[in-house]
């Protein structure tokens, strides 16, 4: 994991994101919030186990799947399942631990 600060790399009102190796964040400060970095490394494991291509191809798909059955991007983003995945864990800093291969397909 590489972690890099700069908010010109990120889009507007995006706090985080994690293109494997790297998980990019907008300043300084959002590397003491555990939630975030527990979130983005969440996203690190799902991008490993998924071989890293797989995963963008399989979330970009799903993202406009989602978009057209929800016909707006913030929830078709909200309702993609690795990004449930995420968000429904990322406050147990102990999920990595117990990490199942594939666990985002439970939250399809």
């Amino acid at each position: 994991m590489i972690v890099l600060v700069n908010r010109h790399l990120l889009p507007k009102g995006t706090y985080g994101m994690t293109l494997w190796p790297f998980i990019l964040l907008r300043n300084e400060q959002l590397k003491r919030d555990a939630v975030l970095m527990n979130h983005e490394r969440i996203h690190l494991r799902q991008q490993l186990q998924m071989l890293i291509l797989p995963f963008y191809l399989w979330y970009i798909t799903e993202f406009f799947f989602r978009w057209l059955q929800h016909g707006n991007r913030k929830k078709a983003y909200s309702n993609l399942s690795m990004e449930r995945e995420a968000y429904a864990n990322d406050t147990d800093l102990d999920y990595l631990q117990t990490f199942r291969f594939w666990a985002f397909l439970r939250y399809l």
